[in-house]
């Protein structure tokens, strides 16, 4: 495996596998690196030749307040991991790599960047637009890879992918769990152990709302019920938001129909996770989708 510190360093590397005909698939991550990770590779390796994975802890996307400076860090682990996964490139720009001094340019994806987790966390979605349009520009990928657990996320960086007439492929891979059911994510490590114990309520929670419209329910209002119900049943989790929206364009749903997802964001502590359910409701049932 190949380590790039520097934009010149990357693009030297990536004008080099092209000069082969290679196609090149991407996989951006902030470290702290899982084995969700892993299956993010191997989703990634599908139709491509080689595979570029960025760590890069990016400071525009968190705000005052947030855990930019205590995020996890470990570049040898993440180094470890990445090449056992079988990354080809690993891209660890510094800051004063993706934003150079004096940096103002950004990029706003609009109204879906500034809903849900947008609203809580203003200018997260500005962020992480700006940092995945610097990548794709800096790595060229025909294909980039994120995780169902962060559905906003896939939904913005396809927006920006189609408004911005980029060629890169974005595909989304179903979450990755842990046995009890929690949403694999580099934040769970900061979980107390009772809060561990307590965050899988988020997951039987859309469990439940996966049997409500297995059994017919559609109302958009009864689903967010349901799960704020089932969280504000458990002491150390505090509900920020719940919504059903339509997959694709994320608009609010009075009844779920077609391509659906049940979006969910809870604290237990300072810990704040994210959630979520997608399905195709259609007259004969209900099955499993992916945003």
């Amino acid at each position: 495996m190949i380590q790039a510190r520097t934009v010149a360093e990357a693009r030297a590397w990536v004008h080099g596998v092209r000069r082969t005909g290679a196609r090149l698939g991407f996989v951006p991550t902030m470290g702290a690196l899982h084995v969700a990770h892993q299956e993010l590779v191997d989703c990634c390796r599908s139709g491509v030749d080689a595979v570029v994975m960025s760590v890069f802890v990016n400071p525009t996307q968190f705000g005052p307040g947030e855990d930019y400076d205590r995020y996890p860090r470990d570049p040898q682990r993440d180094a470890a991991l990445a090449a056992a996964a079988g990354v080809d490139l690993l891209f660890l720009p510094h800051s004063d790599e993706m934003y150079p001094h004096g940096s103002t340019a950004f990029v706003d994806v609009g109204p879906l960047g500034a809903m849900l987790e947008g609203a809580a966390r203003p200018g997260h979605f500005r962020g992480v637009a700006t940092v995945v349009t610097k990548l794709v520009h800096v790595l060229a990928p025909d294909v980039a890879v994120f995780g169902q657990k962060d559905a906003q996320q896939v939904a913005v960086v396809r927006r920006l992918v189609r408004d911005l007439l980029l060629s890169t492929e974005v595909r989304c891979m179903p979450t990755v769990r842990e046995r009890d059911g929690l949403a694999l994510s580099s934040r769970n490590v900061y979980l107390s152990p009772d809060q561990r114990r307590a965050a899988p309520i988020l997951y039987r929670a859309l469990e439940r709302v996966r049997a409500a419209l297995q059994a017919g329910e559609r109302r958009a209002a009864e689903l967010e019920a349901l799960v704020s119900q089932t969280v504000g049943q458990e002491p150390l989790a505090r509900m920020e938001y719940v919504a059903v929206v339509g997959a694709d364009g994320w608009e609010p749903l009075e009844r779920a129909e077609g391509k659906t997802l049940v979006v969910v964001a809870a604290r237990f502590g300072e810990v704040r996770l994210l959630d979520n359910l997608c399905v195709r409701v259609h007259a004969d049932g209900v099955e499993p989708g992916v945003p």
